[in-house]
């Protein structure tokens, strides 16, 4: 009889991205050969499983949409936001307006006498919290 080897489960990605944080494209194809490198929007929602971000205004598509479907109306053509992947992406410096890395700043807080650890998104270009 062989024995099973033990598989670990699979944990969730974690993003250093969240919803609602301005971000900039940055890869791509530029502005002037139609494509979305240098623009900014808001993040609409994030998909970890996959490592996708949702952006407001960011990678627009053309949608068919048949007229009748649940929920579809009386079809025709949309222009809807694609997702887009999380490493085109970076998080817009709130002090400087440019893109930026975000390190995570570990503090110990004390609270009603008790010591918690309090984790804050900090920009790496200006060490401003995000």
């Amino acid at each position: 009889m062989a024995l099973k080897k033990k598989v670990a489960a699979p944990t969730k990605p974690t993003m250093k991205i969240k919803k609602n944080d301005l971000v900039q494209v940055i890869s791509g194809r530029s502005q002037k050969n139609g494509g979305d490198k240098g623009k900014q929007g808001k993040v609409i929602a994030v998909f970890p499983e996959n490592g996708r971000v949702l952006v407001e205004g960011i990678n627009r598509v053309t949608k068919h949409v048949r007229a009748g479907q649940p929920g579809g109306g009386s079809g025709g053509i949309e222009v809807v936001e694609a997702p887009i992947h999380v490493s085109n992406v970076a998080v817009v410096d709130p002090e400087t307006g440019k893109p930026t890395r975000i390190r995570t700043r570990v503090e110990q807080v004390e609270r009603d006498g008790r010591t918690k650890t309090v984790r804050t998104r900090v920009a790496v270009r200006s060490g401003k919290d995000l």
